[in-house]
């Protein structure tokens, strides 16, 4: 007879990143029984792209040609299929999409989407055609400076816009490039009969027409009344006129928005009754597949160190983001970004250590904790919170208000006090900035560590130590935002099947009743580190003030 039809039941989620489109089929139990993914520079070298990216005439100027994206979810499906995956069994899918990048669908693509013919690849019928704008924004574009003040200024200024949208205008933001296109390319605005963003157009390829925007991704475009959870009629307003037209309702990111349209029924036998879930942005998805909760802290150490934290309540930030939730939907979660990272870890380390890790982690470890009162800011690029540049040394010596503090000293004595500075003022750094901005740390606070450098134990020894907290990592860490689009596929689905009478379990609840979080404690806080700690904060506040003063 088989197992049960239970049983037989797949999640399927796809992750549509900067350099490259993942797929991942998930069992009944969330387990992985099919991976695939293509890569644009390589799979796809027609394209052109460097790092998944074309570079436009002007400087920081960068875009996607969409058709790049549809011919890579062709490839990927086969990819699955060469696999045997059974895609009959799918039941849910839904999708994770890099933040913030805009399409712009022509009234000929929309026709074309919704009666797609089975025979012939996605690519061969939705193409360039299907766009009226072929070279299309993404999160790495920059060049929306002048659009990012006008709108400000229209609805009264930074505060208000983060008060409205949850951040202030950011030239890689969605309305702002939308304004760009406008002012610049009034036509195609014009001929755009909708507009997706990156995750809805995930979703709009399964559903075979227009898939609403999610309020999560949603958050990410400097358009959307967070509180409300609908478009902000100011920030459309001075966007680009009938904006509302082209962007739809915004949807919850658990909404389950139809079946799969037909030609995935017949071309890849999904079934006739498989749902499609809206799909949501990366930072979103990523928080989706930690399976945290809200007494968690999350960093991402990468090119930027990324803090990623829930919410119940949105904080009033004039820097950072503030999100919709993307699974607990009454809540917000936050993001802080910070350039000064991997890169700069990568230069102390190869001017000290030779580019060896080992020998790296060797110095940082053979120096005590608070580095006899030596501390360092070393913001290489302009830093973000706060706007600064700059490399500051102080010894225990120096006081905030003599006439050495502004220039500090020009080296420490060693590699080793060298590289701890380094690591301490990072971490201090990524702590003040969140503090300052209202986020409370505690005795129950967890951190989560992901990103390139969560492999190396003596960075998270420090980090639990500054941080005063446990320090974790997870398996399957790196694939979270993927891994996010599967389960939430799943939990939409379970929500959808609910008996009206029952009480849904919470999105976190209900995943860890099917897998575990494969969390791994890796350290603990030394029991001196707030007493260490506590007064370095100050200092470090001062050092960063002193960096940021010409700035202002």
């Amino acid at each position: 007879m088989g197992p049960p039809k239970q049983l037989k039941r797949a999640f399927l989620g796809f992750d549509l990143s900067t350099q490259k489109l993942k797929a991942v089929l998930l069992n009944c139990k969330l387990e992985v029984i099919a991976a695939a993914e293509v890569k644009f520079d390589t799979d796809l070298p027609e394209f052109r792209t460097t790092g998944g990216a074309n570079n436009g005439p002007d400087k920081n100027e960068y875009f996607v040609q969409p058709v790049m994206w549809v011919k890579a979810m062709d490839i990927v499906l086969d990819r699955l299929v060469m696999q045997q995956a059974d895609l009959s069994t799918v039941v849910a899918i839904s999708g994770s999409g890099q933040q913030h990048g805009s399409l712009y669908w022509s009234k000929h693509g929309i026709k074309t989407l919704q009666n797609l013919n089975s025979e012939k690849f996605l690519h061969a019928q939705i193409d360039d055609s299907a766009f009226v704008v072929n070279r299309t924004p993404i999160w790495m574009d920059s060049t929306t400076t002048k659009q990012c003040l006008e709108m400000e200024m229209a609805v009264g200024g930074k505060h208000k816009m983060a008060q409205l949208t949850g951040s202030k205008c950011y030239e890689r933001f969605t309305g702002p490039q939308i304004r760009k296109i406008y002012q610049k390319r009034c036509h195609a605005y014009e001929e755009a009969k909708r507009i997706s963003l990156v995750s809805s157009f995930i979703s709009s390829l399964f559903l075979g027409s227009i898939c609403p925007i999610d309020f999560s991704d949603g958050s990410g475009m400097n358009l959307l009344d967070i509180r409300k959870k609908i478009w902000s009629k100011e920030c459309l307003n001075v966007c680009a006129p009938d904006l509302d037209e082209r962007l739809g309702v915004p949807v919850s990111p658990n909404t389950v928005v139809g079946n799969v349209s037909k030609y995935f029924v017949k071309r890849f036998s999904f079934s006739p009754d498989c749902k499609v879930i809206a799909s949501t942005g990366d930072n979103p998805s990523a928080l989706a597949g930690m399976l945290v909760n809200s007494k968690w802290l999350t960093i991402s150490l990468g090119t930027s160190d990324t803090l990623m934290m829930s919410l119940k309540e949105p904080l009033n930030w004039e820097e950072g983001h503030v999100l919709c939730h993307p699974t607990e939907t009454e809540q917000y979660m936050t993001l802080l970004c910070f350039k000064n990272a991997s890169l700069v870890r990568e230069g102390i380390n190869k001017t000290t250590s030779g580019g060896n890790w080992e020998k790296f982690n060797e110095y940082l470890e053979s120096t005590p904790r608070g580095n006899f009162g030596n501390m360092a800011v070393h913001f290489n690029d302009m830093e973000i919170i706060p706007r600064a540049q700059g490399v500051l040394r102080w010894s225990k010596e120096i006081q905030p208000s003599s006439p050495e503090a502004a220039k500090g000293v020009i080296k420490f004595s060693s590699p080793q006090i060298e590289i701890r500075a380094l690591i301490e003022g990072q971490m201090l750094h990524h702590r003040s900035v969140a503090e300052d901005l209202g986020y409370r740390f505690g005795q129950e606070t967890h951190i989560l560590v992901t990103g390139g450098a969560s492999v190396n134990k003596s960075i998270l020894q420090t980090i639990a130590d500054v941080f005063n907290s446990p320090v974790y990592t997870q398996d399957e860490g790196h694939e979270a935002a993927l891994m996010g689009a599967a389960y939430r596929a799943a939990y939409a689905l379970y929500l959808q099947e609910l008996d009206k009478t029952g009480t849904p379990l919470c999105y976190r609840d209900y995943i860890l009743s099917l897998t575990t979080n494969k969390l791994n404690l890796v350290c603990e806080p030394n029991k001196d580190s707030e007493q260490i700690y506590a007064p370095m904060l100050l200092r470090y506040r001062e050092m960063a003030r002193i960096l940021a003063d010409p700035y202002k």
